[in-house]
Formats: structure tokens, C-alpha cells, sequence
């Protein structure tokens, strides 16, 4: 779950990380009151869960309330990359000297943690990895040790943070790695760390992501959700348990096992090329032991895609006995009547995988087409979906 910048602001003060003081409000007439509250030069910040802010006009100065009043309401309303802002953090203004980033992250590939450092902070972080590498400092970081200050000296000095400020900086990463750790993040990241005209170190704009993993030990990240803005599908599928994944495509994806489903996004994206560039439109596990009410909740949630064009349940029956998978689609379609207009081509093999093809043939809905490999499904469903 990525966190808004005023959600990673609290956590941060929690930490005791270096932060302004920072107000959240909806209306212009808010935002007015937040910045006579906080007193002085104030930033008026969007939030939304994307980059480029600043240039999309979401991010304004206001010397006086009434400044940050006409600038909120040039804000609210905003489209910033497909993110309509509904809501500002008023924060408090910083006279800054000079910019720097900061990252600690999980890498998957390496099963370890990484952080990223520079002493050029405040641009898109991918550019400057691209155009100046060199610039980006890489330090592993052991997942059984952490950062400790040793360690945080030895990523400061890595980015070329000078002997005055290395030690500044390092206090600082070692609280926003308690701030990972603590709340079982996957990415916290800084940019800008600025230090100010009067020598602070202040983390002056935080990104935090949240592995849902963890919930079972965090319940105070329940109210941290923005239901709102929730994709409703993936909201629908959370609250079924399904394991749900919107992607940009057209064939919608049913599997039982993370493995199969990843190797059925695969075929369904190469079989694809061959009719038109069709893509997959979604990840759906439906679990090693799914019984038939999963099999059909699955069903409601990718035939309620608008972009989905067809579908392509791909099961291998062990533990999920396939004459239950093939009662769930049956059923689902039953349930979903008129709703259903999506064609389903359907690949079981594997335990009971006689009667699962008995049911659906003698089921003989007109959308079903029964698939004998997973090659023939995906190629079958591609098709159907470039139809």
C-alpha cells in the first residue's frame, strides 16, 4: 500500500525524523486557515499518489493565507497523471541550502535491502540513474543488522557527503530505517533531504510503501486505506480474499497456484502477438484449495472489466478438484445471467478432470469453449478477445 505524503510525514515524526509541521485539508477555505495556523511562507502540496507534482501545478508557495487560499483552489480539481486531487497538505515553508536523496528499498532480486543515496537530490531519481549513475550511491544493507549508525556513515560517505555532513545525515537514516523496519515497509524514500539556511537536516517530502503482507501485526494500517481512490475491482477481489492484480489488457486470466498463473500471463501475452497484440488484463489466483464459490467469485470480479474482451481459466486439478471448478463457472454464469456476455475458454486437466469436462460439455453455455492444452486455451482466448 503507497502512502499519501502526509500519512509518510506522520510516520515520520513518529520516528523522530526531521519534518515541518504540515496541516491536511480539503477546502480552499481550509487551506486558509491551516496556513494561519502555521504562520509564515507555506507550501501547498497536492496529494496524490504520483510523481511530478510540481510541474503539473500541483505544489505552490503562499506568503500569506490568502495566497494559500487562490492557491488551493487552483489546485483542487487538478488532473495529475489520471489523479484527480481532492485533498492538500499545507506545509510549512523551508529556507533551503541544498538538496539530497535518500532511499531504503526491498531488492527482491538479491533478497536484501538497498539503499540509494546522492548529494543531488530534488530531480526524478530515474533520471539522474540514467544520465549520471555515478552520482547514485548503491549500499546493501543486511536485513539482520539494519542500518545502524556505522552503517549509515558508511552509505553517507558513498554518496560523497563531506566530513561536516556525513554524521548529520547518517542520524537521519538511521531513524528513516526504523521507520522501514518498524512498520514493515517495502520502500521509504526521501527527496528532497534538504539542509536549510539555518543547518538542519529536514526530511521535506516522503514516499512509504506498506507491505500488506504485515497487516496481521500493523491494524493501525487499516485507516491509512483510501477506499476511495481503491481500484473497485481490486477492492472487490480483496474482499473476496482473491489474489488480484489489474493489468493493461484484454484477456482476462484464472489460474489455481501463483506458478501457473505467471507461466498463463506468459503464454496468453505471446499468443497475443499473433492476433492483434492482445495482453493479459489481469492476475487471479484462485488458490491451491479454491472451492467452487471462489472459482465463481473470481469469474464476477473479471467479467465486471469493462476492458476485458474474454477469458481464459487455465486449471490444473490437485487439491482443487476440477469437476468443482467446472460447477463454479456453471454456477457463476447462472448467477451472472444477462451480465455474463464475455466468452470463457476453459483448459482443465489434472484431478477429476473428466467430470470437469463432463459438467461444462453438458452444461453447454454458449460462451464456454473447452480447451484441451493451455497453449490451444491461450491461443483460442487471444483470438476471442481481437474478435
Amino acid at each position: 500500500m503507497d502512502l499519501y505524503e502526509y500519512q509518510a510525514r506522520d510516520l515520520f515524526e513518529k520516528y523522530e525524523v526531521p519534518v515541518l509541521a504540515g496541516i491536511v485539508a480539503d477546502t480552499p477555505e481550509e487551506v486558509r486557515a491551516a496556513a494561519e495556523k502555521i504562520g509564515g511562507v507555506v507550501v501547498v502540496k497536492a496529494q496524490v499518489k504520483a510523481g511530478g507534482r510540481g510541474k503539473a501545478g500541483g505544489v505552490k508557495v503562499a506568503k500569506t493565507p490568502d495566497e494559500a487560499f487562490e492557491a488551493a483552489k487552483a489546485i483542487f480539481g487538478l488532473d495529475i497523471k489520471g489523479h484527480i486531487v481532492k485533498r492538500v497538505m499545507v506545509a510549512q515553508g523551508a529556507r533551503i541550502d541544498k538538496e539530497y536523496y535518500f532511499s531504503v528499498l526491498l531488492d527482491r532480486a538479491n533478497r536484501s535491502y538497498l539503499s540509494l543515496a546522492s548529494v543531488e537530490g530534488g530531480m526524478e531519481i530515474e533520471e539522474l540513474a540514467v544520465e549520471r549513475p555515478e552520482a547514485l550511491a548503491r549500499v546493501e544493507v543486511n536485513p539482520l543488522t539494519g542500518i545502524d549508525h556505522a552503517k549509515a556513515l558508511e552509505i553517507a560517505k558513498a554518496a560523497r557527503f563531506d566530513d561536516e555532513l556525513a554524521p548529520k545525515v547518517a542520524d537521519v537514516f538511521v531513524k528513516l530505517f526504523n521507520v522501514y523496519k518498524g512498520e514493515d515497509a517495502t520502500l521509504v524514500e526521501v527527496n528532497p533531504l534538504v539542509l536549510t539556511e539555518e543547518g538542519d537536516i529536514i526530511a521535506l517530502d516522503g514516499k512509504v510503501s506498506l507491505d500488506e503482507n504485515a497487516d496481521f501485526r500493523h491494524p493501525a494500517h487499516a485507516a491509512l486505506e483510501d477506499k476511495d481512490a481503491a481500484d473497485p475491482l481490486e477492492a472487490k477481489a480483496k474482499a473476496n480474499d482473491l489474489n488480484y492484480v489489474k493489468l493493461d489488457g484484454e484477456v482476462g486470466v484464472i489460474g489455481n497456484g501463483a506458478g501457473l498463473v505467471m507461466s498463463t500471463l506468459d503464454v496468453v501475452a505471446y499468443a497475443g502477438e499473433k492476433h492483434g497484440g492482445v495482453k493479459p488484463a489481469n492476475f487471479l489466483d484462485i488458490g491451491g484449495g479454491a472451492s467452487a464459490e471462489v472459482m465463481a467469485a473470481g469469474l464476477d470480479v473479471i467479467l465486471g472489466d469493462p476492458q476485458v474482451k474474454s477469458v481464459f481459466v487455465n486449471v490444473f486439478g490437485g487439491i482443487t478438484a476440477c469437476d468443482a471448478v467446472a460447477r463454479g463457472i456453471v454456477g457463476a454464469l447462472a448467477e451472472l445471467g444477462s451480465s455474463a456476455s464475455k466468452p470463457l475458454v476453459v483448459r482443465l486437466d489434472g484431478n477429476k478432470v473428466e467430470e470437469g469436462r463432463a459438467i461444462l460439455r453438458d452444461a453447454a453455455h454458449p460462451l464456454v469453449t473447452l480447451a484441451e492444452t493451455m497453449d490451444e486455451g491461450a491461443d483460442k482466448a487471444a483470438e476471442l478477445a481481437n474478435a
